[in-house]
């Protein structure tokens, strides 16, 4: 009982071990480890158990927290990721790119005097012990319902809707315009923080439980929706914010100007890092100069370093407090070498005769009032603009919502950003066409689309079982 206590009153999380900084930036190999049986008890036992648990308030898809922890301090795992599952069945992925601390662990109690639970770390220990060491299993699925429902795209608001309809009995299919299923999990995030293999299995466990999946189908070019609603009971959108932002300054039209969409497509999804084993070129840039703050920004930055550049710079127009990326990522990105230039807005690129980028010019800031966003507007400071050197620049500064299949869908609103305006249900102005994620919030994370894609999944349930 005394050490129970004890372990209670730990303050800090339990560190999780992870590759050394100065190897991992030469390799695409997923950089934490993740806990050991022994290392995840630890942890656990830091839980206080709370009769009222606000940990649950902050997760998007409603886990059960304590009681998936309880399980893991019990050593009772393959029991803790099947806790998991009743609401969520991509553990796996959840537990590697949910931003937790502002989710669930802002929430924890033991966070007002020292570190929360790590409750992401225990997620994924539990997800990657039943794949490593057990059966996997899966939730039992209602009787079938004779309903049909498409989804169009794979992201994590798809493959959640997915779950919950095939959970309920409906027959689900989902169409991919790409070759591989996983949205922005495969093409966005890169091998090492989550890898192929981890989403490939989240995947298979869908197609366990009955979804049926079609790649390589285009939806607005193959077929329309309209033509889907011919064949499906209804139809979920979640086609994401696929389409770049540039900030339309000179010379981004120069050669190794890339939007991050690109330059992470090429790298996670095609594989370009292997050139030539595999058949996507990539620039190796031995400079290279990321414009952004989020995680895609790092993200970019990082590859940038494990695709050879000797140096690799994030430009951000607000200081490190405002920066929106995880802290986890910043923090990674800092050790492996990124070189931050906070305060700091490009304002043009220059370029060589060949009509290749060699600098980027950029203007000092300072922080003003704040802005919509409620964080402080960056001003830009009279005569203090300088040059940088670079081969390639990457701009990861947000993503504009997908536009083909509203464009090739008569009858659904989208607002002035091109995003489908569906009510806190997904239901469009079109009826039976639902819609949620990133194409209806524009780009967010991807614990936010899930959370969207559970309300969706139960509004799609009661319309075609009561229309």
């Amino acid at each position: 009982m005394a050490e129970e206590k004890k372990a209670k009153r730990e303050s800090k999380k339990t560190p999780m071990p992870e590759q050394e900084a100065q190897k991992r930036r030469f390799n695409f190999n997923e950089v934490p480890y993740g806990y050991s049986p022994e290392l995840a008890i630890k942890e656990a036992s830091r839980c206080l158990q709370c009769k009222k648990p606000t940990c649950i308030e902050g997760c998007p898809v409603e886990i059960k927290i304590p009681e998936f922890i309880a399980l893991v301090k019990e050593g009772k795992f393959e029991d803790s990721v099947m806790k998991i599952k009743e609401t969520n069945l991509l553990p796996a992925i959840c537990g590697r790119v949910c931003p937790q601390e502002t989710q669930c662990e802002e929430k924890c109690v033991l966070g007002k005097k020292g570190e929360p639970v790590a409750i992401g770390r225990l997620e994924r220990f539990a997800a990657d012990y039943e794949r490593k060491e057990c059966v996997v299993r899966m939730p039992e699925c209602a009787p079938p319902t004779g309903k049909h429902v498409a989804v169009i795209g794979s992201g994590p608001a798809s493959l959640t809707v997915a779950a919950d309809l095939a959970k309920l009995g409906h027959k689900v299919t989902i169409f991919e315009a790409l070759h591989k299923t996983g949205g922005v999990l495969v093409y966005g995030i890169p091998e090492f923080r989550l890898p192929k293999a981890i989403v490939q299995a989240e995947v298979d466990c869908l197609k366990q439980i009955g979804v049926e999946i079609i790649t390589d189908y285009v939806v607005g070019k193959i077929e329309t929706i309209d033509e889907l609603l011919q064949k499906f009971d209804a139809v979920f959108i979640g086609t994401g914010a696929g389409a770049p932002l540039f900030m339309d300054i000179p010379g981004e039209n120069f050669s190794g100007v890339y939007s991050a969409n690109e330059y992470l497509t090429r790298s996670n999804l095609m594989r370009a890092y292997q050139f030539p084993e595999t058949d996507t070129p990539i620039v190796r840039g031995k400079v290279v100069a990321t414009i952004g703050g989020g995680n895609v920004a790092m993200d970019s930055a990082r590859t940038a370093l494990r695709l050879g550049a000797e140096k690799s710079y994030i430009i951000y127009r607000r200081s490190r407090v405002e920066m929106p990326a995880r802290a986890e990522e910043v923090h990674h990105a800092e050790q492996e070498g990124v070189e931050f230039m906070l305060l700091t807005n490009p304002v043009r690129y220059l370029g060589n005769s060949d009509g290749y980028v060699t600098a980027v010019e950029c203007i000092k800031m300072e922080l003003g009032e704040p802005d919509a966003s409620g964080r402080r507007r960056p001003v830009p400071i009279k005569g203090s603009e300088f040059q940088i050197p670079v081969d390639t620049v990457v701009v990861a500064i947000g993503n504009a919502a997908n536009p083909l299949v509203p464009e090739t869908t008569p009858g659904m609103e989208v607002n002035k950003y091109g995003n489908i305006v569906a009510d806190n249900d997904g239901r469009t102005t079109k009826p039976g066409v639902f819609a949620g994620g990133d194409i209806v919030t524009g780009a967010a994370t991807v614990i936010s689309a899930m959370g969207a894609g559970r309300l969706v999944a139960r509004a799609i349930h009661q319309y075609i079982t009561t229309k």
